[in-house]
């Protein structure tokens, strides 16, 4: 078995033997990928390099306009190719109702769950005094903003089920509730969730039951 220093000794000749330096820079900036290392990188340039030119350059601009072009959605941060994400657009969904999420991957996983239908709160993080995030590094203010304006019902927690995932539905808890909004209810999903879990790596079924089976928040 080869030892590491040896490991990446056989992978460096492995690309000077194609005498390309583009491509040892194409190899480099795909292993920054999550889960890619430099091995599979290299397998995925060298598919590239067998694909017609065209085909590789539309690959190319998609994922240029994707970063260039794709904003967040004014309203909740959600990604969108508009100012306004097509949920809060659209007149079809319960506006009374906002489910706030840590992450845009959670929108699109409650969304595959077929079970919600209303508007979402993307908070682009939870609260971690450990990792150096409070309250004002994540979309909490913009949250209570929109509630403020009395068109909310009811707001969703649906924060991962860990304690930094408690203590953001804490804190969000306690600054609902001191706005005078007589008719707001706060609730959260159903433990059907595992204690410490991600929503992203949730099964859909038992994702949508926690999403119809919330219960109202205590603190």
């Amino acid at each position: 078995m080869l030892r590491e220093p040896e490991k990446y000794c056989t992978f460096v000749s492995m690309i000077q033997q194609y005498q390309s330096q583009l491509l040892e820079r194409a190899v480099e900036h795909t292993s920054t990928l999550p889960g890619v290392g430099r091995k599979s990188a290299l397998r995925y340039m060298l598919y590239l390099l067998r694909q017609p030119k065209e085909d590789v350059r539309n690959f190319a601009n998609s994922i240029l306009r994707l970063r260039e072009d794709v904003v967040y959605c004014k309203e909740c941060h959600n990604i969108s190719d508009t100012d306004l994400c097509p949920i809060c657009a659209s007149q079809k969904r319960d506006r009374s109702l906002i489910c706030v999420v840590e992450n845009i991957q959670d929108v699109m996983q409650i969304e595959n769950t077929g079970q919600y239908n209303g508007l979402y709160h993307v908070l682009g993080g939870i609260i971690s005094p450990i990792d150096g995030i409070g309250p004002q590094d994540i979309e909490i203010a913009s949250l209570v903003s929109r509630v403020e304006k009395g068109e909310i019902g009811e707001v969703i927690l649906a924060l991962p089920t860990t304690m930094e995932g408690d203590t953001t539905n804490y804190y969000i808890y306690r600054r609902l509730s001191s706005l005078q909004h007589a008719q707001l209810k706060v609730t959260q999903i159903a433990r059907g969730v595992a204690i410490g879990g991600e929503l992203e790596y949730t099964d859909e079924l038992t994702l949508g039951r926690s999403i119809l089976n919330r219960t109202e928040f205590k603190a």
